[in-house]
């Protein structure tokens, strides 16, 4: 019997439809379930002996069940945290989540052989914004002048030396709660150094030189395959921050230049990751100026609307080559 694929994600989630259709059609056995299931539907059970290289075991959700042990791939893909019941109080409640998520993820990421699409230890290193400079840095990408600071006075001084447009970034990704079920997404924004005040005191601030923009790049890589998803902004919002201007972007393709997908693989190979949604600005001087990478970053949107074949070259890692 062929050896499935572990795909871990949430109910609704294009990508990780996408990326089942593309298995399904390769005949690679697929098992979904999301960590938010466990342990209230999904019953797993493993076991380890000193003679054994694994761990050997099941999980099940009542439906469908994977041997731990025929595991070939696990595409690890934004799933929800595992739920517990409301039965369980508090403070047991919470130790009881901790103790089921690292569970689920350590036994997956201890199964030998096993492909990972990718492994959230290695992902959560590679989401910090400033350690990625450095990276992109070392991988011979260009980056822009950036400053992080809760000094008023140096973010002053850095607005000076840098004499041209600023733009302030999140540190960290996320979505700020506004009440009422709402969450408002903190967008990249232009500056004016002339209002910077002690209100920079209030927590760490991060600045950069803001880009001449021709276009922007949602670079989708997968192992060593790279796709370059071009958006061009009609409207200053858009070109600013493309999130927060849907309606005035035009999407296409553009061919992603050999010393940038080598950059990128090195910067993949660097963090031990074989995927990444990376986001580049192209000037109009035709260089690349990379910005971040979200090594669980979007791209269904990518594929919809440019045809790059991103979901199959998921499914062709994740197969293994002729397995």
């Amino acid at each position: 019997m062929a050896r499935p694929v572990l795909v871990v994600a949430e109910q609704l989630d294009a990508a990780a439809d996408m990326v089942v259709d593309e298995l399904n059609q390769r005949d690679v056995p697929v098992v979904r379930f999301d960590a938010a299931t466990f342990p209230q539907q999904l019953t797993l059970t493993a076991g380890h002996r000193p003679t054994e290289p694994g761990w050997n075991g099941v999980l099940d959700d009542g439906c469908r069940s994977a041997r731990l042990e025929d595991v070939r791939a696990v595409y690890w893909r934004r799933p929800g945290r595992s739920a517990i019941a409301d039965t369980v109080p508090e403070p047991y409640a919470t130790w009881a989540q901790n103790q089921a998520d690292a569970a689920l993820l350590n036994l997956l990421a201890a199964l030998p052989g096993v492909r990972w699409l990718n492994n959230p230890h290695h992902d959560r290193i590679a989401a910090h914004k400033p350690q990625q400079l450095t990276a992109a840095t070392r991988c011979g990408l260009k980056v822009p002048r950036s400053l992080i600071t809760n000094d008023p006075d140096a973010a002053r001084t850095f607005a000076k030396q840098v004499d041209a447009p600023l733009i302030c970034k999140p540190v960290l990704g996320g979505r700020l709660p506004v009440g009422e079920g709402r969450a408002l997404m903190v967008a990249t924004h232009h500056v004016d150094p002339e209002e910077f005040d002690d209100s920079i005191r209030s927590t760490a601030h991060y600045f950069q030189e803001a880009i001449d923009k021709a276009y922007e790049v949602r670079l989708v890589a997968v192992d060593d395959q790279v796709f370059g998803g071009t958006l061009h902004a009609t409207s200053a919002q858009a070109r600013t921050d493309w999130r927060t201007d849907y309606q005035h972007i035009e999407y296409g393709t553009a061919p992603v230049p050999d010393h940038i997908a080598h950059g990128v693989r090195r910067f993949l190979a660097y963090y031990g990751i074989v995927f990444g949604s990376f986001d580049f600005a192209v000037t109009p001087d035709d260089e690349w100026v990379f910005f971040e990478n979200n090594p669980a970053g979007t791209w269904a949107w990518v594929e919809n609307r440019t045809g790059l074949p991103i979901a199959a070259a998921h499914a062709e890692y994740l197969q293994g080559g002729n397995e």
